[in-house]
């Protein structure tokens, strides 16, 4: 395995986000140049991307452009100005129900978005393209845990139909134009500076504002919560390992990051409100459209390759969001 190489020119899509910036700074910690767009969509609070940015924007080898992936010759113009070595693409349009309403946006950004990037690699050559795809890939597979040889051909909503597609265009840019990629599967990622759609997130803003929070299948749910720095060393391990040829001839892999314990839903609550401090209101409700009982990560290459698997238990993870999330919005 190669270590890091900081000397490297790295592009993040997405950079803006969640584990975009998250993954911006670790990158400049080590000392590499970091590029990154995003279009700062209203998807969620444009204010919390723009704090993520003002840390970004006070590096040293930071450089930040407001663009949008679905724009091709947006896309293009950054590839030329910046020429990056390895690509991130982590610009995506998010969310399971979201997607259920505004099915155009995933087109936009997940499809054209995604393709746009792949012809720009294709355009200015890249040593390695590493992308965000999803456990929701998995829809409702019963075998678990959920490995990267399991068929994924049952998609429960159209973001996972979005992040498989994305699979299948990779493989097929990989194979034909030569383009190391390597895709990552995400299992339930949470931290501080989080995504204020994802169920914790508003769990806790819920909580602390006295509000009842919606908890869906009754509460029988398992999810592979995985904490936002797991995730990040997973991604800098991946980044210059670029795959080798498979027995295809394809340059072309996919690894889980997924923390490989899963969690009960109502466990989950439970120490959310024990490091709140305060106990939720709560609404129980049928499983919703596009939702699946559990996600469960078999991260064994992920081992065998890079020696690591993500390990933060949720107790350790959920005091580091509250201590944020607290600061953040001002709670005593």
């Amino acid at each position: 395995m190669k270590q890091f190489d900081n000397q490297k020119r790295y592009m993040i899509t997405g950079g803006a986000g969640f584990i975009g910036f998250h993954l911006s700074l670790a990158l400049l910690e080590r000392g590499a140049v970091v590029t990154g767009f995003d279009n700062l969509n209203d998807y969620y609070d444009v204010e919390l991307k723009k704090a993520r940015l003002d840390i970004l924007e006070k590096q040293e080898n930071y450089s930040f452009e407001k663009a949008d992936l679905s724009d091709k010759e947006q896309v293009f113009a950054l590839f030329e100005k910046y020429q990056p070595d390895v690509v991130i693409n982590l610009g995506a349009q998010a969310g399971v129900r979201y997607s259920i309403d505004n099915p155009d946006t995933y087109m936009q950004s997940n499809i054209m978005g995604f393709f746009n990037v792949l012809e720009a690699c294709r355009k200015y050559p890249v040593e390695h393209l590493v992308f965000a795809s999803s456990s929701s890939v998995y829809g409702g597979n019963e075998k678990v845990p959920f490995s990267t040889e399991d068929k994924v051909d049952g998609p429960v909503s159209l973001y996972a139909a979005t992040k498989k597609s994305n699979e299948l265009m990779a493989h097929a840019y990989s194979k034909l134009y030569g383009i190391p990629v390597t895709g990552l599967r995400f299992f339930t990622v949470y931290g501080p500076y989080g995504r204020p759609d994802m169920a914790y997130f508003k769990f806790a803003l819920k909580i602390m504002n006295g509000e009842k929070i919606q908890i869906y299948n009754n509460g029988d749910m398992q999810r592979d919560f995985t904490y936002v720095d797991d995730v990040v060393k997973g991604i800098v391990n991946v980044l210059c390992n670029p795959p080798v040829e498979n027995k295809d001839g394809v340059r072309y892999k996919i690894y889980n990051i997924g923390n490989n314990t899963p969690v009960r839903l109502l466990d989950f609550i439970s120490e959310l409100e024990k490091q709140l401090g305060k106990e939720a209101k709560k609404e129980y409700l049928p499983m919703q459209p596009g939702d699946v009982y559990q996600t469960y990560a078999d991260v064994s290459e992920l081992m065998r390759d890079f020696d690591f698997k993500p390990s933060t238990p949720i107790e350790e993870g959920l005091a580091k969001f509250v201590e944020w999330f607290k600061g953040y919005y001002c709670i005593g």
